[in-house]
């Protein structure tokens, strides 16, 4: 399996907690398996390691996201580890049945990035201590642009089906004379920040979602937001300035977009909504709960092992059908 090469938030989440956990002095890097590896769509200063295997001693903890678990494989056997799920919908991604999850040795912990997914976990494997990590929005880079436009913007990746409908529902009403349509996709981290430092209203189109960064950052930025909470962004959507629409009714998101698309650029709400971002979601919010995280983690047991990279099992087709059966919704 190749290393990453389009945009995805959870990776850019992993490699915020590297940078927070090195500012507070903890030896922390990212791991892909191409030495040299950089990330093409956003800057980090999180060192990457590049390996197939990594050797691990005993005071070490080893991070893996969920989607890379397959039954009957222990990526570090004896080592201290955590699971990272960023998407509780995706826990069973490569798995065939619900048993048996995830049969590591030691048991690991599960840190979740929302409030509805931590709830979520503890209910799957309540065997399991589920500790809760914000998300980190950097309202220093997601603000309001210099000047803010009449631009409706969506995010298609998820709901590509129902982000095509609903352009053509914009484009068809008259009321979208002179709004601008801006459909964010395969855009550089800055490049989003540029485009939604400038819109009026961020049409959230998530789906099966176990945050929804998209939409807090939108908020950041100044955006008023219409859409889906989704799941997991169900708590981003008691925000000052976010209108919940009920689920796949794009000509409701249209309609909702449409009437908002004029409230002025020093409205008040958008700089309530960017204040209650940065009150929950700040770095220093997650820093605080990522360091209490880790400290519980550190008290599993463990020993020193070999790690072998998570996404190097499925590059073996017969082995990967012979342990997980995987399936992909």
């Amino acid at each position: 399996m190749k290393e990453p090469d389009s945009p995805g938030g959870g990776i850019r989440v992993q490699a915020r907690h590297v940078e927070l956990l090195r500012a507070a002095g903890i030896e922390a890097a990212l791991w892909f398996r191409t030495p040299g590896y950089r990330l093409p769509w956003f800057e980090t200063t999180a060192p990457i390691l590049g390996n197939d295997q990594l050797e691990l001693g005993a005071d070490d903890l080893l991070v893996v996201p969920e989607l890379y678990l397959l039954p009957g494989v222990d990526p570090a056997p004896g080592v201290r580890k955590v699971i990272f799920n960023q998407n509780h919908f995706l826990t069973f991604w490569s798995w065939r049945d619900t048993a048996g999850y995830p049969g590591w040795d030691p048991a690991p912990e599960v840190w979740a990035v929302s409030q509805e997914s931590h709830d979520v976990l503890g209910r799957l494997h309540p065997e399991l201590p589920v500790r809760l990590v914000p998300n980190p929005i950097d309202t220093d880079l997601f603000r309001p642009g210099p000047a803010r436009t009449r631009q409706i913007a969506w995010m298609p990746r998820r709901r590509p089906l129902e982000a095509s409908v609903l352009e053509r529902l914009l484009r068809n009403d008259p009321r979208a004379d002179g709004v601008q349509l801006a459909v964010l996709a395969e855009l550089s981290e800055s490049q989003v920040v540029e485009a939604l430092g400038r819109t009026s209203v961020f049409v959230a189109l998530g789906i099966s979602e176990g945050f929804g960064l998209p939409v807090a950052e939108a908020l950041a930025a100044g955006c008023l937001v219409v859409g889906y909470p989704a799941g997991g962004g169900e708590e981003l959507f008691d925000a000052p300035g976010t209108w919940r629409i009920d689920d796949a009714r794009p000509h409701l998101l249209a309609d909702r977009a449409l009437e908002l698309v004029d409230v002025p650029a020093e409205d008040p709400v958008r700089g309530a909504a960017r204040d209650w971002i940065t009150e929950r979601y700040s770095p220093a919010v997650t820093a605080e709960a990522l360091l209490a995280a880790v400290d519980a983690a550190w008290a599993l047991p463990g020993r020193a092992g070999v790690a072998t990279h998570p996404i190097v099992w499925p590059d073996d087709p017969v082995a990967a059908a012979e342990q997980a059966h995987p399936w992909r919704p």
